[in-house]
């Protein structure tokens, strides 16, 4: 492996909040590695609950010693489902110091107004300088074009105080127990993206690589990378490995998020993808929101032992030894 380009220091804990994802069950039991959120705190159902829809955003929390660091990373896709969620599950938004975007596509950008208004200042927006490009569209096979809405700008978020951390480039925070990895190299023979997205640049319509998908990444101690990713467009096993790179660590010991296997386009790849997670071997293996039903029946038959089943207020928790 070549020599890391970034310094990622041990944690000793790491807890992920769901926020939101496309699945709710309140039903689900815990487990060593999720607390899920009680049906009630009073001894009585209530007759409000948490949301689903299609959409991403968790909620990351790193301990060192005393100190620790929350990022909030993604913020669904309405104006309605993270807010709503965040005041279910007690989530004390101006303890959040960091807002970290996988990249620029709607459902993964939806309530960020709303919740900027919420936050103490000054806070921070980590984001690919690509996340901002428009117009941005799917191609569908009748010639009908589908617009992604713009629902972030660069001025929008000044006006709101926002200091904008814009990089292609790995990005470290919270003391330097967390990274953001900017643009994910791609490497893998077939993980080759969405074949229908385009953009319109410099004037010219042209491909739509998604660079801007990014994901996070901590180093837990004696255990491994953490990765949380938001939809992978870069392709899940790309991330997984350039996440690898950028640190110098090999060893995962948990993959979170969604993992775009979902449709036409993915389904055919699913079985390499299970095939290349073997041999990364992590020990907690938690698909999401695009992974797709699919997938994720099949993660679950060829993991017994780290897939879990995530749904909207569940909380991972990952400790060292």
């Amino acid at each position: 492996m070549k020599e890391p380009s970034i310094s990622l220091k041990e944690t000793s804990r790491i807890e992920v909040l769901t926020l939101m994802d496309n699945y709710t069950d309140v039903l689900l039991r815990n487990t060593d590695v999720v607390v899920r959120p009680p049906l009630s705190k009073t001894g009585e159902i209530p007759t409000d609950t948490v949301l689903a829809e299609h959409g991403l955003s968790m909620l990351v929390k790193v301990y060192q010693g005393e100190n620790t660091y929350t990022v909030l990373f993604d913020t669904g896709y309405s104006q309605v489902g993270v807010p709503h969620n965040i005041e279910i599950l007690g989530v004390k938004v101006k303890d959040i110091e960091t807002i970290v975007l996988s990249h620029g596509h709607m459902d993964h950008t939806g309530s960020l107004d709303i919740l900027l208004e919420q936050m103490a200042r000054p806070i921070s927006v980590v984001v690919h300088p690509d996340a901002f490009l428009t117009p941005r569209y799917f191609a569908l096979e009748d010639g009908r074009k589908l617009l992604f809405p713009q629902t972030i700008t660069k001025e929008a978020l000044r006006n709101k105080g926002v200091d904008i951390l814009e990089s292609t480039k790995p990005t470290l925070l919270g003391d330097d127990t967390l990274v953001v990895t900017g643009e994910v190299e791609r490497v893998t023979d077939f993980e080759k993206g969405l074949p229908n997205a385009f953009m319109k640049k410099d004037g010219e319509v042209v491909q739509d690589a998604i660079l801007d998908d990014q994901a996070l990444v901590m180093n837990l101690k004696d255990k491994g990378l953490v990765i949380v990713a938001g939809c992978s467009h870069a392709g899940i096993i790309n991330t997984v490995i350039y996440a690898k790179k950028i640190t110098g660590i090999e060893r995962v010991h948990a993959v979170l998020g969604g993992f775009h296997l979902s449709g036409a386009f993915f389904e055919p790849i699913i079985e390499k993808t299970i095939e290349e997670f073997k041999a990364i071997d992590p020990k907690v293996l938690v698909p999401m929101h695009c992974t797709g039903w699919k997938a994720i029946q099949r993660f679950e038959e060829e993991f017994p032992s780290s897939f879990v089943l995530n749904s909207v207020g569940s909380k991972f928790i990952f400790a060292s030894d």
